[in-house]
């Protein structure tokens, strides 16, 4: 069989890492302040990219643990 290189919780957390990272670069577009340079533009939403990025990093490393029989 198949097996896939990732488990479940990885794909969970690689999900919600990608939801976060479109989040954080849709409040950068949102900023209504000259060139971005507003709170949002500057300080909320590169907190949310890194933590998306870092939520990515942990789901990729992250190692399952195994199923005892």
């Amino acid at each position: 069989m198949n097996k896939l290189p990732f488990g479940k919780r990885n794909y969970q957390l690689m999900t919600v890492g990608v939801i976060l990272l479109v989040i954080g670069f849709t409040i950068m577009a949102l900023d209504k302040e000259p060139y971005g340079f507003g709170f949002m533009g500057i300080t909320l939403s590169p907190i949310i990219v890194l933590s998306g990025f870092i939520t990515e990093i942990f789901a990729i490393l992250h190692t399952p643990k195994e199923k005892q029989s």
